[in-house]
């Protein structure tokens, strides 16, 4: 593992945790992750056990929308990064 990764990983234990349930993502969850970012640069995804198995398609439209970087998966959670502006 870089240095960098090892770094954000500790960062991310302390990150922001917005979980995300049975109805997926909406233009709502994206703007809160959106400002979690913006304010934090690193966020955990947690996703709900029902929707866990599409999560990689949420996690693909989450970065691409935010424009954040995924940083690592694990399980049901997910660490994204953007840095600040």
């Amino acid at each position: 593992m870089s240095q960098s990764k090892k770094e954000m990983m500790n960062r991310a234990l302390s990150a922001m945790t917005i979980n995300i349930g049975k109805n997926g993502i909406n233009e709502n969850v994206i703007d809160e992750i959106k400002r979690q970012l913006d304010s934090n640069e690193i966020v955990k995804l947690k996703f709900a056990k029902n929707i866990a198995r599409d999560k990689d398609k949420f996690i693909d439209d989450i970065v691409s929308q935010t424009r954040a970087k995924l940083i690592d998966v694990r399980g049901h959670v997910a660490v994204i990064y953007k840095k600040k502006p």
